[in-house]
């Protein structure tokens, strides 16, 4: 069977315990970390942040890849210019980038090219990409890219074709964990997850103010891998996410909210295109037209949602898997998903600082 080529993953990473109380930190190897040495006087004691590593599908191993934890066997380092961002993240050995203040990217619209066995992630609250983002090509893996808030590359065009400006962009990646940033206001998409980018988990993200949010495909292979959980979309245009041609898109506890009398308003939520077998639990949908949409070839399984104040298509159909032959994983009620997600989502400052 399918599921048999495959390790089941680790259980799944939940949310910041000092933000709501029914969520949980968990993480099992450590990283170097900076601060205070370790009782054992070998080195830095690791900070709580630095021992997590990826749920979902980031977290099976695969392709010779044993789940996603990024830099934790390389060094820590602290970067504040684009120049050492640049230095770090290209290096073809394994780092921890902390990013400790918003760094500008010159010029607008660059794309830092991330390599392998990477951990990009803000310092508390203080870590900014401005006017850019990041770029992982074919075969780049074991990256996590956490904690930051990646903002404003927009160039005054709402459906820009000029611009392809996204925060962050994978061609041809795989084991891409992709947690607890905040994602808004960029010229072209939040998230393009492209040409087969597998084994990839976006988790506890706030994507928002743009018109395509979080684009998955550009392939007619049905190969990819995903896991989409606790993320918030709010004043999406579309794109939130759309799925095409995906083998097991997995998505759950996610908030898709848009505000009534603003300029910006929903043509759909969640999109199953092509190929794509999709399941969808547990999920809280807030004023969106059109929330839940698949193609007439697309499997889509619906499972525990919540509508309100939806209007369109909200519609399932066809037999798509079973996600805990992958990986173990549990649900938060849809009703509190709202409360859960808008308190836990997004950077916060217990990751990435030491102490």
């Amino acid at each position: 069977m399918e599921a048999e080529r495959r390790t089941v993953g680790r259980g799944r990473r939940r949310g910041p315990a000092a933000v709501v109380g029914a969520l949980t930190l968990a993480g099992v190897v450590a990283l170097p970390g900076e601060g205070a040495f370790a009782e054992d006087g070998r080195g830095p004691a690791a900070a709580p942040w630095s021992a997590e590593v990826a749920d979902g599908f980031a977290s099976v191993s695969a392709l010779g890849q044993n789940g996603t934890y990024g830099g934790r066997d390389g060094r820590t380092v602290t970067v504040r210019t684009l120049a050492d961002l640049e230095k770090y993240a290209t290096a073809s050995e394994p780092y921890v980038i902390v990013v400790a203040a918003a760094i500008t990217m010159d010029p607008k619209g660059k794309e830092v090219k991330v390599a392998s066995d990477k951990t990009i992630v803000g310092s508390g609250t203080s870590g900014q990409i401005v006017g850019g983002g990041f770029f992982l090509g074919q075969g780049v893996h074991n990256v996590i890219i956490r904690n930051l808030t990646i903002r404003d590359s927009y160039e005054g065009t709402w459906n820009d074709k000029e611009h392809d400006w996204d925060a962050i962009q994978m061609d041809g990646a795989h084991h891409v964990w992709i947690d607890h940033n905040e994602l808004r206001h960029m010229a072209d998409g939040l998230i393009d997850s492209r040409k087969d980018t597998t084994y990839l988990t976006v988790s506890w993200n706030r994507l928002q103010q743009n018109n395509k949010s979080f684009g998955i495909g550009w392939t007619e292979n049905t190969t990819a891998d995903l896991t989409i959980h606790h993320n918030w979309f709010r004043e999406s245009e579309q794109r939130n996410p759309s799925a095409d041609n995906i083998a097991h898109a997995h998505l759950y506890n996610n908030y898709l909210q848009d505000d009534p009398g603003t300029d910006i308003n929903s043509s759909y939520g969640n999109y199953a295109r092509g190929n794509t077998k999709m399941v969808l639990e547990n999920s809280y949908f807030q004023g969106f037209e059109n929330p839940v949409i698949k193609d007439a070839t697309a499997a889509l399984v619906q499972r525990g949602n919540v509508f309100v104040n939806t209007t369109g298509r909200n519609e399932s159909g066809g037999t798509a898997f079973d996600p805990k032959a992958y990986y173990s994983y549990s649900l938060d009620l849809a009703d509190r998903v709202p409360s859960i997600v808008t308190a836990g989502s997004g950077p916060t400052r217990a990751i990435g600082t030491t102490g």
